[in-house]
Formats: structure tokens, sequence, C-alpha cells
């Protein structure tokens, strides 16, 4: 056979492996099966994945999951977590073991092009910063050629690094771990002067140092960091229900929707608050999604709008106390906008 032969023959393979993939269905597969399986922060990251000595887990991207549940069951609790390393969470996604990625993943090209992913939703946008012990007195990431800098492998904070350093014109002596937990740990033994990742991570970790006050964070931020839900390729129903999970989360806030007050809101005469709760007559939104036509009602109701979520897991509400900045709504200076549901 040919070489030219031999690869057409090959790409038609590929591409209808691809195709069975998709048709597959990931929604129908997780309702078959009566739960959402989602992969997780395996580091126990406070505030976007963690799990209490009870076994409950709870953060940003958690939440992400149980909304994803209320929409395809009307129960946010029929969700399983796979707890997953850097490394580990793309095979995982890829090879079915999850059926969604909520992990604090940055949406890049690369992921998005050549690992067979889609991205739509972000949950938080953030930026990749530095965290140094208080006593080295340093004020700003210029001042750190020469450092030690303790970085996770398998990470785009890993790329950054080399990128902010070179363009910079500064030396480091990169200390790598392949777990996050074996960053920490270098980091507190002092096996390095610098602690990089995205910053809301940053303010995480420090939480569970020994001394939290005794180490700051330098003011630069030197990435775009969107993190959000990834889902296979190819599966648009699926792609949908996880984008629009997100949607409905931060258009509740939008329309003042909350947890507390959703019962009340039902009775409203307001056209578009009426169809996103799906009390709007002829209305096949959910439907159209392959879910319920109160999706949106159960996700707030069970898991609250972006504003409450935001609050009690990384902001005020939250030992984190994380300013909203890029994470605020569109309407009040920051980028967290939902498109039109109707």
């Amino acid at each position: 056979m040919s070489k030219k032969l031999l690869t057409a023959v090959i790409g038609t393979a590929l591409l209808g492996l691809t195709a069975h993939t998709a048709s597959a269905g990931t929604l129908e597969d997780v309702k078959a099966k009566g739960f959402l399986q989602c992969g997780v922060n395996g580091s126990n990251l406070a505030g976007f994945g963690a799990q209490d000595s009870s076994g409950k887990w709870t953060g940003l991207d958690v939440d992400l999951c149980r909304a994803v549940a209320a929409a395809v069951f009307g129960d946010a609790s029929k969700v399983k977590y796979t707890p997953l390393s850097a490394k580990d969470r793309f095979p995982a996604l890829q090879s079915g073991e999850i059926d969604m990625l909520a992990r604090n993943t940055t949406w890049t090209i690369n992921r998005d092009s050549a690992l067979g992913f889609d991205f739509r939703a972000v949950n938080y946008y953030d930026g990749q910063g530095f965290m140094v012990p208080k006593k080295l007195n340093v004020k700003s990431a210029l001042e750190l050629s020469g450092a030690a800098v303790c970085v996770q492998s398998g990470t785009t904070t890993e790329l950054n690094l080399a990128d902010y350093f070179k363009a910079n014109n500064l030396q480091y002596n990169p200390v790598v771990f392949e777990k996050q937990e074996e960053v920490d740990a270098a980091y507190q033994a002092g096996r390095c002067d610098v602690y990089t990742t995205d910053q809301s991570g940053l303010y995480s970790i420090r939480l569970s140092l020994a001394n939290p006050a005794d180490h700051v964070i330098l003011p630069e931020i030197i990435s775009k960091e969107p993190l959000g839900p990834a889902v296979r390729a190819n599966d648009s129903k699926w792609f949908d229900i996880v984008s629009w999970a997100h949607y409905a989360m931060v258009a509740g806030e939008e329309f003042g929707v909350t947890t507390a007050n959703v019962d009340e809101k039902l009775k409203t005469e307001n056209p578009d608050l009426k169809r996103f709760l799906g009390e709007e007559k002829d209305q096949h939104i959910g439907k159209d999604l392959g879910v319920d036509e109160k999706w949106a009602y159960n996700i707030i109701k069970q898991v609250g709008n972006y504003g409450e979520s935001f609050n009690r897991n990384v902001g005020e509400g939250s030992p984190l106390k994380i300013a909203r900045g890029l994470n605020g709504l569109w309407s009040k200076g920051g980028l967290q906008y939902a498109p039109p549901i109707r």
C-alpha cells in the first residue's frame, strides 16, 4: 500500500472514530447511568474544588458540576466526582472516564483544537501570579532574577513562567513537580523562593500555610487565564448544556433571582424572566437543550446564581475574600455576561 493511500485510510478511520464518539451522545449516556461524572481538582484547591472531612465537595467548579446535574436531572446532588491532577485531567476526559472537566482549567487554542476538547463558558477569569515569603522583602516580580521558582509541570503556568522571565531578561531556577501538593510542600520547606500559579490558586494555597501572613502575593499578573469547563469535541448537545448551565447562573444574577427568592419570582409578568424560569407557555428552550423546561429554575433553586456561588466559595463570604474584579457582571465593569435566553 502506498504511503499516500495508507495516510488516507488512517485519516478516514480516525474520522470514523471521532464521529462514532460524538454520536454516542454524552447526554444520553449521563441520563442512562443516572448521574454526572465530573472531573475536579484532586489537590483540594479551596474555593474551587475541595473535599471536607465528611467527604462533601465544595467550590466554584463543584457548583458548576452541580448546576449541570440540576439541569439534566432536576437534582443537583446527582454528581460523582473524580479528583484529578493536572497531568491526569486531559486523559480522563479524552478516555470518557469523566463526562465533563471542571478543574480550574485554562482555555487555550491548543486545548481547544489539538486535544479534542471544546471550551466556551468561562466561570473564572484569572491570571498567573507569584507568591513569596514576606521576609524576602520583594515588592515586584521584576526583582526575582536568580530565584528558585516552584511550579507544577504539565500546566500553562510552567510555559508562562518561562516566557515571562525570558521576555524580561531574568534568570531563574525552576523547581518542578507533577502534583500540586508536592509544589506546596516544597515551597513550605523552603526549597524555592517563589511559588507561581493562577492568582486565585495562590490565595487558596496561602490559607493552607502554617503562617499565611508571612507570605505576600506580588502585584504582577503575567497571563490571561480564562478558566472554565471542558467537554469532548463534536458533541454539541452536551456542549450546549454544560455552557448554558454556567450562563443560567450568570443570567440569574442579572435578573436578581436567588435561591431564596426564586419561588416568589415565579409570579413575575416579565416575559424574559418568565422564559428563564420556564413559566412562559409554548416555549421550547428546555426541550431544545434536551432537558426539562424548569432547567434554569432548578439550577438557581438548588445551586444559586453566579454571584451567590462566587461569594460563598471565593468571595467576601469565604476565607479567600477575593474581589469580584473581572468576574463581576458586565453591567458592573466585569466580564461575566450571559447571552440572551430566548
